[in-house]
């Protein structure tokens, strides 16, 4: 079976396919029938739904297990029995939610035999169809290739590889400078023979027409645009990445790692916290616009009428991997305030005074208010409500070439709060800012965010009344 979307669309295509079946052929009157002469299940009445009733618990049921099994959809070479073990757990997890749902409102139960026959049922067909489709491991061990930028980092890579390495990837200015034994855009080999498979920019459809299960990382430096941009192709494609212990520090590593070349952890949330960090994501930032609506009114209304300039001020900043996304908060400063100082830290996160920072710019400031329009961010996913504070990319270079460890931050997504603002932790201590936020990427949780925003919540009270005595 192909990995990349192909196996995404069977996978996907299969479960609703396979649970649509289940569940008529379960509603069936004559197997309701047989199935009420075991002892145990005489008890559940007989009434297998009909018409738009029987619709209805179909689409449910449809949509709650293609939501419980979306961790099997991306492709990762799996054995049998892991294939089935994963896929079991899935079943259970939405009989669990169905039998839950029903507990609780009515209106979208399934009968109690529906459930209770679907479930042996699910246990069988979903795993089965994993199986059939899983991505394999290869019996050569793990397919991998080399992607890097530098020919002799390459090679030493290629040397500690385990497995099939199938060949490698760099640019094509590189392999113009150094000697080589043929020399063509999209192919080639190496000064030991391993085989060029074309540029960087040709990863995607590598990993999908080769079927790789390992991509390592053999770049001369970590730079963001392509040293990244392979990290997220391989989390996008489903295929784990290694990288040389050299470049640890700029990557999040898995725990216990050992040897020359390190499991990069590129998805370090858990599935089920995901769903919930974004479901919360998209809840706080909805409730947030909704609640302090007459709040943003009087926002705007006060900025235009110190100065009449513009409401909001757009900035670039980093997000996951090293990529940029736009946010937009309410202006603090005066108009085109970085046109002669350029960007930098503002004097206020040191303790001083900016002297470019307006009246009514300063209580935004001072109250967290100027954030607010940012709840636009997170509702679009470029934002999460909890993550480390992200940084404008030009402040971004200077700090990371300064201080060890600093692109870890970017293995998640970047927050409204986190334990750096928690402690009143600001760009101008940056590496007493990283602590803060590798200690966030390393006890990531659903309930150690909840913790945060309680916190942050609070703080923000405090700073408004403080405000508002001072004014």
């Amino acid at each position: 079976m192909d990995s990349g979307w192909r196996y995404r669309v069977a996978s996907v295509a299969g479960v609703v396919v396979l649970t649509a079946a289940a569940v008529a052929l379960v509603n069936n009157a004559t197997l309701q029938s047989i199935a009420t002469t075991i002892p145990v299940f005489n008890r559940l009445p007989t009434d297998p739904p009909t018409g738009s009733e029987f619709t209805f618990e179909l689409l449910v049921t449809i949509a709650v297990v293609v939501s419980v099994f979306l961790p099997l959809y991306k492709p990762r070479p799996r054995r049998i029995l892991d294939a089935i073990a994963l896929a079991q757990k899935r079943v259970l997890v939405a009989v669990l939610v169905l039998a839950t749902i029903g507990y609780f409102d009515y209106t979208y139960r399934l009968p109690r035999l529906t459930v209770v026959l679907l479930t042996p049922l699910l246990l069988v067909v979903l795993p089965a169809w994993f199986v059939w489709i899983r991505k394999q491991p290869s019996s050569n061990g793990e397919r991998t290739i080399v992607v890097g930028d530098d020919l002799k980092v390459i090679e030493e890579v290629a040397s500690e590889v385990d497995g099939t390495l199938l060949g490698y990837l760099c640019p094509t200015s590189v392999i113009t400078t150094v000697e080589r034994t043929e020399a063509i855009a999209d192919g080639g080999t190496n000064t030991s023979g391993l085989e060029r498979l074309g540029g960087l920019s040709r990863i995607e459809d590598v990993l999908v027409e080769y079927d790789i299960d390992t991509v390592v990382l053999a770049f001369e430096h970590a730079d963001r645009a392509e040293f990244f941009g392979a990290l997220d192709a391989c989390y996008e494609y489903g295929v784990n990445a290694k990288v040389h212990r050299d470049h640890t520090d700029s990557v999040l590593t898995a725990s216990g790692g050992v040897g020359t070349l390190i499991d990069v952890e590129v998805e370090p949330w858990d599935i089920q916290d995901y769903i919930l960090k974004r479901a919360f994501d998209i809840t706080f930032a909805s409730a947030g616009l909704v609640a302090l609506s007459p709040l943003i009114i009087g926002i705007i209304v006060a900025i235009k009428a110190e100065d009449g300039g513009s409401i909001l001020y757009r900035q670039d900043r980093t997000a996951v991997f090293g990529e940029t996304f736009s946010i937009y908060k309410f202006r603090s400063m005066i108009e085109n305030a970085e046109d002669e100082t350029g960007v930098k830290i503002s004097d206020e996160d040191a303790g001083g005074v900016d002297p470019r920072v307006t009246s009514v710019g300063r209580v935004l400031r001072q109250t967290h208010l100027d954030e607010i329009p940012q709840l636009w961010s997170i509702l679009r996913g470029d934002m999460s409500v909890v993550g480390p504070r992200p940084e404008r990319p030009e402040l971004d270079s200077d700090i990371q070439s300064g201080v060890v460890d600093w692109q870890k931050r970017w293995f998640v997504k970047p927050g409204l709060t986190g334990p750096a603002q928690i402690n009143h932790v600001t760009g101008k201590e940056p590496s007493e800012k990283l602590r803060y936020d590798l200690e966030y990427v390393r006890d990531q949780s659903f309930s150690y965010d909840m913790k945060l925003v309680s916190r942050q919540v609070w703080g923000v009270v405090v700073d408004i009344i403080n405000a508002s005595k001072d004014s």
